[in-house]
């Protein structure tokens, strides 16, 4: 049974956990030279899963942020031709958001730049307490209704 200090402190250690991803994710990005934020890795990551481009609207929605910040991670991208608006076919005012192949390739360097992060985080950690964790991971992730990218 824990208590509200014991809760307290996994807050805290889970805090202090996502920081300490992000700090190593960023390292290690930066360290690749992939040319992105974490914030507009997660955009790329996000419209991977898309079977058709999507709106910048539903990327706001499934990535929980409001529409401006996308336009503006979409601004940056585009820039660097990793992504590109295109029309809607089915409505000439919709604005829709795909992936370049320079952005594919970019995903693929995210990919094996978050693989060395997850390396790294994960060191002292035996393989028994790595399954372990991915439970209970998953766990948590599944109490918020199952959002996530």
């Amino acid at each position: 049974m824990t208590t509200p200090d014991s809760d307290g402190l996994l807050a805290e250690q889970l805090l202090r956990l996502t920081r300490r991803v992000h700090r190593i994710q960023k390292r290690h990005l930066e360290r690749n030279d992939v040319g992105v934020t974490p914030a507009q890795s997660r955009l790329l990551r996000t419209l991977a899963h898309y079977p058709s481009p999507p709106r910048m609207t539903d990327l706001a929605e499934r990535l929980e942020v409001v529409p401006r910040a996308v336009t503006t991670l979409v601004d940056g991208l585009e820039a660097s031709g990793k992504v590109r608006r295109v029309p809607d076919p089915a409505n000439r005012r919709v604005t829709r958001i795909e992936l370049t192949d320079e952005g594919r390739t970019t995903l693929r360097e995210l990919r094996g730049a978050r693989r060395s992060a997850a390396e790294e985080i994960l060191a002292p950690l035996t393989e028994k307490e790595r399954q372990v964790l991915g439970v209970l991971l998953e766990t948590l992730i599944e109490g918020d209704g199952g959002k996530s990218c």
